[in-house]
């Protein structure tokens, strides 16, 4: 996408023990009714790094953590920073101690996941949040870690921040291009404090409209992993927003059919399609025949919430840091898309 469709965020004035399996929804005794917002970062803040999907090399990771020192911030690097266990950050046992370790470790006031891959969901019924609830912190990462934001979101109720992770923090910085070096800026941002603004040209299939609630969401083949469990997509007056990569257009057609039978679509304040990136090519003669905007509009018909398309964010450059769990305000008009932060 072309970079001028999209602003970055915007900031206004504004302050700065491993449990048995399928414990993780008895460590909470009831759902609170309010959002918790962690305390946001001040310099000399420690930010952990921890591994729970997929396998990172260390060298990978020091890029981001020498800008995070560059920002005010000391960084803790975890146990399976540069573990491997084949596909995985190190093993089930070796990724769940590490992450519990990061909850538990109340100097640890931010947790910055490697990378994304697969392996969450194999270790989230591991981890006691017992600790993190009395002390809540920031939870960061995207695609696998929806994981995470979902569980928080639904089961917690902490917000957290979707963004970008090691991984795509630019080797030399002073390399970087502009829309590096806004989305990486705006992880920055979003954890001190900034209230964040999103603004995005139209897209001729949006359609039209306003609505105010808490913003959910993620990768849209996670999601359809997590119905039916503690972590489930909670959507009701609230605002989504889905990405995805590497699917073919009737996997992403039968994701959507998931949201529209599972009634996850039918209260929404609001529809924020992202990046559907580097789908799989189709077989000649056996097409699926629609668009993503084609298969969306399937099934939104029916209900009157704003729709915008482009939405910066996904396994793409413009992915920009979003605060799950945060009340936002959409507004979607034929000039301007704008997702804001509701202080």
């Amino acid at each position: 996408m072309n970079r001028k469709h999209f602003l970055g965020t915007i900031a206004s004035a504004g302050a700065f023990l491993l449990p048995s399996a399928g414990m993780a929804a008895n460590t909470v005794t009831r759902r609170k009714e309010r959002i918790v917002v962690p305390p946001y970062l001040v310099p000399g803040d420690l930010i952990g790094i921890s591994c729970p999907s997929g396998y990172i090399p260390e060298a990978d990771v020091l890029p981001a953590a020498a800008l995070l020192e560059s920002w005010g911030f000391r960084v803790l690097k975890g146990t399976t920073v540069g573990k491997r266990d084949f596909t995985f950050g190190g093993t089930d046992d070796e990724r769940t101690a590490d992450f519990q370790q990061m909850l538990d470790n109340q100097e640890v006031k931010a947790i910055l996941c490697g990378r994304g891959g697969y392996g969450v969901v194999r270790m989230i019924d591991r981890l006691n949040f017992g600790t993190f609830m009395r002390a809540p912190k920031w939870i960061i990462g995207f695609s696998d870690i929806t994981v995470f934001h979902n569980h928080l979101n639904h089961a917690l109720h902490v917000a957290s921040v979707h963004s970008k992770m090691c991984n795509s923090f630019p080797s030399d910085w002073s390399k970087a291009d502009a829309v590096q070096v806004e989305t990486i800026l705006s992880i920055k941002k979003a954890l001190t404090g900034e209230t964040m603004e999103y603004k995005a040209l139209p897209d001729l299939r949006n359609r039209p409209g306003h609505g105010e609630g808490e913003l959910v969401g993620g990768n849209l083949s996670i999601l359809e992993t997590l119905a039916g469990s503690v972590s489930d997509l909670d959507t009701k007056n609230k605002i989504l927003f889905v990405e995805d990569v590497g699917e073919p257009l009737y996997k992403i057609d039968r994701m959507f059919c998931n949201l529209l039978r599972t009634g996850k679509l039918e209260h929404l304040k609001g529809l924020l399609v992202g990046g559907f990136t580097s789908m799989k090519a189709e077989t000649p003669g056996d097409e699926f025949g629609r668009s993503v905007q084609d298969i969306v509009w399937e099934k939104v018909k029916a209900f009157d919430f704003p729709v915008a398309f482009g939405f910066p964010v996904g396994h793409q450059k413009n992915n920009f840091a979003l605060k799950c769990g945060i009340r936002h305000r959409l507004e979607v008009n034929g000039e301007i898309t704008t997702l804001k932060e509701i202080k």
